[in-house]
């Protein structure tokens, strides 16, 4: 009977391991394409390890304490009056302690070592890429290629790639898991990301932050790919009929859901900056913001100033009356 129960149980943690462990080419943090995603994905399993050292002797002990003292085991020892162990209390402190303590070590020299900030070392020019969180779409501007493209980006393998990140809109996240690191995208700030793809593929970029209505279709690709074949792709893009000025920005600007790739032969070489600038006041973007805004912002705001002279002369009407 007993045998029958353990081979049961054996067969259904077996099935359970097949099932979790089914999915793991899915699990794209743990497939890193590039030297920072790699580093992540080996802070990530230390992280796991070290809590386990935790975790699993507690669930076994949780197991054998209660076999070990169920209420037919007659030869278990009952001391009703214990109140302390020193072994106990040593191995309770010292070793989480001891975990925290490796954790500590490991996160101050990975904060600075993964710094998002922080250029990566390499002897090869670095692709500059600004990129831009819209709705619900991210627009990409290589602005020493002068060109620009929509929910796609190309990068040469073994380059580093210095990402300058803003939003047009509400606060968003950029992220390609299999390179690493994701940060936040801000209207009115910058941030900056330093990513490497070691390896030719397609790898998926998304909004890692609900940013609305068009959240789950704001997804990107990031093709890394060899020297030639990224010229050829520079050659492409440089091909398109498509340019984005100022007026090409504001119908692109408009809310749009599983926008399609775009390309962009050229871009205004300041259409970033007045990005950027648009929200700050007196920046130096604030007039093209009012150009890249709805053309009649400016009519509603001294229609709006109108209306409220007239309602604070309609008070005062009522109050002296």
């Amino acid at each position: 009977m007993k045998n029958d129960i353990t081979r049961k149980l054996l067969t259904a943690l077996s099935a359970c391991a097949a099932l979790l462990l089914g999915g793991c080419d899915n699990l794209t943090l743990l497939n890193p394409k590039g030297q920072i995603g790699v580093d992540e994905k080996s802070i990530i399993i230390t992280a796991t390890v070290l809590m386990l050292l935790v975790v699993v002797p507690v669930i076994i002990m949780t197991f054998a304490f209660a076999w070990k003292y169920r209420a037919s085991n007659k030869q278990a020892k009952f001391d009703p009056k214990w109140s302390h162990s020193t072994k106990i209390e040593m191995v309770v402190w010292l070793v989480p302690c001891a975990i925290i303590a490796v954790l500590a070590v490991i996160t101050w020299n990975t904060s600075h070592s993964l710094d998002p900030y922080r250029p990566l070392d390499s002897d090869v020019k670095p692709v500059r890429i600004e990129a831009v969180a819209m709705d619900w779409k991210w627009l990409f501007i290589y602005p020493d290629l002068h060109i620009a493209t929509v929910n796609q980006i190309a990068v040469p393998v073994d380059t580093p790639i210095n990402f300058q990140i803003t939003s047009d809109s509400v606060m968003n996240s950029f992220f390609i898991p299999q390179l690493g690191s994701q940060v936040y995208a801000m209207a009115g700030m910058e941030t900056k990301l330093h990513l490497i793809a070691n390896h030719v593929g397609t790898y998926d970029g998304i909004s890692a932050n609900f940013s609305g209505d068009g959240f789950s279709d704001m997804k990107f690709t990031t093709l890394a790919k060899s020297g030639s074949d990224f010229e050829a792709w520079v050659k492409q893009v440089k091909a398109a009929p498509a340019q984005l000025d100022t007026a090409a920005y504001k119908a692109l600007a408009k809310p749009s859901h599983s926008n399609p790739v775009t390309f962009y032969s050229s871009v205004d070489p300041q259409l970033y900056h007045d990005i950027l600038t648009q929200y700050r006041d007196g920046g130096a973007g604030a007039d093209t913001a009012m150009k890249m805004k709805a053309p009649d912002t400016e009519k509603q705001a001294q229609s709006g100033a109108h209306m409220a002279m007239n309602m604070n002369v309609a008070m005062r009407s009522s109050t002296k009356e």
